[in-house]
């Protein structure tokens, strides 16, 4: 009889309750499902670099899909190195969903976000506001990452690859790709809130709690997302990684433009297409366990407090 009125009790609790949680609540969900969608997907985020990395002379064949970097990298390499580098987005990605999922709720609720209906351009405004401070705190240590990614990296840990990028290239190697960070992500999370409100409305027109909506529209939002911004993705990376390259064009890239124009120089429009598979099939499953997350440790602590 317990277990029944809790079950009730849970099923009663109407979703747009939360919409009055504290903004502490919110931050440390944010946080928590941060953590949570970096660290399970880590590995696939590995590849995708891989992947988007520009092939050199003399240097090995690029790889040809997932199944051929998985292969080639845990036979060369060991499967430990699929998790190198990700100490950095651990540090990074809980302060970083934090400020994320902060700044969206307030600047969501400030805009009418949380009227009845779809508003799009407050979900769109607020999502874009919140990756701009999101990405600022988070871009130093995604180039950590990443440079800890890349095949034959030397580096064993962050502090140590952190010193070194600073030594050798300065603070500027750190922000180099924050504008084309930004032109990426502002639309991508544009584009991934607004497709997330709208299928979680069409999916659950009673606005429940219901774990099962928030994984598919999570998933569906961040595959839509995903697939619209790999172009600018693949600039990024180059950005990102530049400073390990031996290729002497690749290291003065100095901007977007530049990076899209040796992308288009040497492999045409389908060079902007590398890692398209595995960024769909990163943000696909960790957006769904991002909001998933993020909806379920806001509706468990608002409960509590």
């Amino acid at each position: 009889m317990a277990s029944q009125q809790a079950v009730e009790s849970v099923e009663e609790f109407d979703y747009e309750d939360l919409q009055g949680v504290p903004l502490s609540v919110s931050m440390l969900a944010g946080s928590l499902a941060g953590i949570s969608e970096h660290a399970v997907m880590f590995p696939v985020d590995v590849i995708r670099t891989r992947m988007q990395i520009l092939s050199t002379p003399g240097a090995a064949p690029a790889y040809t899909s997932v199944l051929n970097a998985l292969n080639r990298i845990t036979t060369a390499e060991g499967a430990k190195s699929l998790w190198r580098g990700v100490n950095s987005v651990i540090l990074g990605a809980g302060p970083a969903h934090a400020l994320y999922f902060g700044t969206y709720e307030v600047v969501k609720d400030m805009t009418g976000g949380n009227r009845e209906g779809h508003q799009w351009a407050s979900t769109a405004f607020a999502g874009a506001s919140a990756t701009v401070a999101s990405d600022a705190f988070m871009n130093p240590f995604d180039v950590i990452k990443q440079r800890m990614q890349m095949q034959g990296s030397a580096y064993r840990s962050v502090a140590t690859c952190a010193r070194t990028i600073y030594a050798n290239e300065g603070i500027r190697a750190f922000y180099i790709s924050y504008p084309t960070t930004l032109t990426m992500t502002v639309p991508f999370t544009a584009v991934q809130f607004s497709v997330y409100e709208w299928a979680k409305k069409v999916l659950n027109p009673s606005e429940t709690y219901s774990p099962m909506t928030h994984v598919t529209a999570g998933g569906f939002s961040g595959a839509v997302a995903a697939a619209v911004t790999n172009p600018l993705d693949v600039a990024k990376t180059l950005l990102q990684t530049r400073g390990s390259s031996t290729d002497t064009q690749i290291r003065s890239a100095s901007g977007m433009l530049e990076a899209m124009k040796i992308i288009k120089q040497r492999e045409g429009m389908k060079g902007f297409a590398r890692g398209l598979s595995p960024r769909v099939l990163t943000f696909m499953p960790s957006n769904a366990l991002c909001w998933l997350s993020y909806e379920g440790f806001r509706f468990f602590l608002s409960k509590q407090t």
